[in-house]
């Protein structure tokens, strides 16, 4: 078979591709739908593709002549392989969307079918989405959780829940909710989900929480309730699936540095949750996020004691330095200076223990690879520190030792 020349205006200047549903953008360039869609609406993008040109507004406009042509060919190329392209489905109604929420307000019955048809809206495109959002779909959805959970109506909230995590509400939407006088019913919902829910509702809450606490102000993060903290610690405690584990520990970390938030983690067993999911994972990512959170930790009195009444608790840090990657070894070498510094001295036998579980041995070893100048000083500055206890030690192996600083 010969091969068939698409012409060159049939294809997406994003995806390369021929465009299934073509539409105009401001600047007059013809992209297909999805593609530029997903460029302004997911990646949030406010320029065009090809021109570079700020959109002053994102509206599609159809191009139903280059639809036909497209059209066209591919049944005049039917014989060569190339299928017709279907006709793109309509776009949602503003007025269709609003008779349906009014519909489930006015029959509650009827409230987990109406969920559906606007989940159904949701996934067909991103324009369907700014439309539902544009409608009030996002306060919409919020007020369902809040009242379903109060009622303790699982399958409803858990629906809303759902569709408000795939409609990836904007920033300012996002803001209504912790910066009106009701936020902290909103919030409690989510707190709901991640205490008592299901795997796939407690994992919308915990990505949908950390979503809303983005766009908090840094008063309201300093301020924010200790069993907030507690509920994202119980999704490390439980094995939830690895993304709801990954968005509660990137929570965490992104919590520590403000305010008393070290204290109230420590206080509701952060530490021992962060040990003991490091135990259990060798997941790249999850142990990077797991030392970061350990190094915030254990910058407070609190955080190190905690990490030294675990039994494991050094031994892990050590074992993971070198075997996860730069960040984790660099993670991990910080922990150790922590507790070295301001530890060592407080705690009988910390020293010994760092000899016998071979934490010098792996700081010597630090010295010889090729990580980061600033975790080598690191490294340098913990041996040095305890180098009258350290140094002549028959537990480090003599190859290491030569290294020692």
């Amino acid at each position: 078979m010969e091969e068939i020349e698409i012409p060159s205006y049939f294809l997406c200047p994003i995806s390369m591709e021929v465009m299934r549903d073509p539409v105009i953008i401001s600047t007059g360039i013809t992209y297909d739908r999805q593609s530029i869609e997903k460029w302004l609406f997911s990646c949030k993008h406010t320029t065009c593709p090809v021109t570079n040109q700020d959109l002053k507004f994102t509206d599609l406009t159809p191009n139903h002549n280059l639809r036909r042509l497209i059209q066209s060919w591919c049944i005049l190329n039917s014989s060569n392989g190339i299928q017709r392209m279907p006709t793109p489905k309509p776009q949602v109604q503003k007025a269709h969307v609003v008779r349906i929420m009014k519909e489930a307000q006015k029959y509650p019955d009827m409230q987990f079918n109406c969920l559906k048809r606007i989940k159904s809206m949701a996934r067909a495109s991103e324009s369907n989405k700014k439309c539902l959002e544009s409608v009030g779909v996002v306060d919409f959805l919020a007020s369902i959780m809040i009242k379903e959970k109060e009622e303790e109506e699982s399958e409803v909230s858990d629906e809303a829940l759902s569709i408000l995590l795939h409609l990836n509400p904007s920033d300012t939407e996002l803001k209504k909710f912790i910066n009106s006088r009701t936020d902290h019913r909103f919030l409690d919902s989510l707190l709901q989900f991640l205490n008592s829910g299901n795997v796939q509702s407690r994992t919308s809450a915990i990505t949908l929480l950390r979503s809303t606490l983005n766009v908090a102000d840094p008063a309201q993060l300093i301020g924010i309730q200790p069993v907030y903290i507690k509920g994202i610690i119980g999704i490390l405690n439980d094995k939830t699936p690895q993304q709801a584990t990954k968005e509660a520990l990137k929570l965490l970390v992104e919590l520590c540095p403000w305010g008393r938030n070290r204290i109230k983690a420590c206080e509701n067993g952060a530490v021992f949750a962060l040990i003991e999911l490091l135990l259990d994972t060798n997941e790249r990512r999850i142990c990077e996020l797991i030392l970061t959170a350990l190094d915030h930790l254990c910058t407070c009195a609190e955080g190190r004691a905690q990490l030294l009444n675990h039994g494991g608790g050094i031994a892990i840090v050590s074992k993971k330095i070198l075997r996860v990657s730069h960040l984790a070894s660099d993670r991990g070498v910080r922990i150790l200076c922590s507790i070295s510094k301001f530890s060592a001295t407080c705690y009988n036998n910390i020293l010994q223990e760092m000899l016998i579980v071979g934490v010098v041995s792996k700081l010597c070893l630090v010295l010889q690879v090729d990580v980061s100048p600033k975790t080598k000083e690191k490294t340098k500055e913990i041996l040095r520190l305890h180098s009258r206890v350290w140094r002549d030690s028959s537990c480090i192996p003599p190859n290491l030792l030569s290294f020692y600083p």
